[in-house]
This record gives C-alpha cells, sequence and structure tokens, in this order.
C-alpha cells in the first residue's frame, strides 16, 4: 500500500510542478508583427531596423514575412513600449 502512496504523491507534486510554470512565464513576453498598414510600409521597416538592429534588407524580409517575432524574452513594459511605437507607424502587433 505505501508504494501506491506515494506514487499519488508523487503524481500530485508534478501537477504542482505545472500550475507554478505558468506564473513564472508572464515575466518574460514575445512582441510579434502580426500585420501592417500597406501605406506605411516603410515607416514600420524603418522601426523595426531601429528595434532589432536588423540591415534594410533583414528588416524588410521580417516585414513583408509577418507575422513574424520581433523581440522575445522582453519585460511587459518593454513589450508594451515597443508595441505603441510600432502600432503608431502603422504596424500591427500581438504581444504572447
Amino acid at each position: 500500500e505505501n508504494g501506491f502512496g506515494m506514487g499519488g504523491g508523487g503524481g500530485g507534486g508534478a501537477a504542482a510542478a505545472v500550475a507554478e510554470a505558468p506564473k513564472e512565464e508572464k515575466t518574460k513576453f514575445e512582441v510579434k508583427l502580426t500585420g501592417f498598414d500597406a501605406k506605411s510600409k516603410i515607416k514600420v521597416i524603418k522601426e523595426v531596423r531601429a528595434i532589432t538592429g536588423l540591415g534594410l534588407k533583414e528588416a524588410k524580409a521580417l516585414v513583408e514575412g509577418a507575422p513574424k517575432s520581433l523581440k522575445k524574452d522582453v519585460k511587459q513594459e518593454e513589450a508594451d513600449e515597443l508595441k505603441e511605437k510600432l502600432e503608431a507607424v502603422g504596424a500591427t502587433i500581438e504581444i504572447e
């Protein structure tokens, strides 16, 4: 009987660990470009270059290949700031 008790306890421990994992992830966010206004494509590319440090060709490919991740593992404040900047120039942004 003790063997079964330990097995059940182990299962409970695993469930607790799984429940804690999402709480830790909320400190890091991903800023994703999901689209952009065709009229503001150049402005969006310039802003993406400024944020990512990519060259013109790479930034253009990233913007045209939307949806794409722009930055990963950023804090909530930085993610909101980037979203605000990009949306101001015509981009559609998602924070995950």
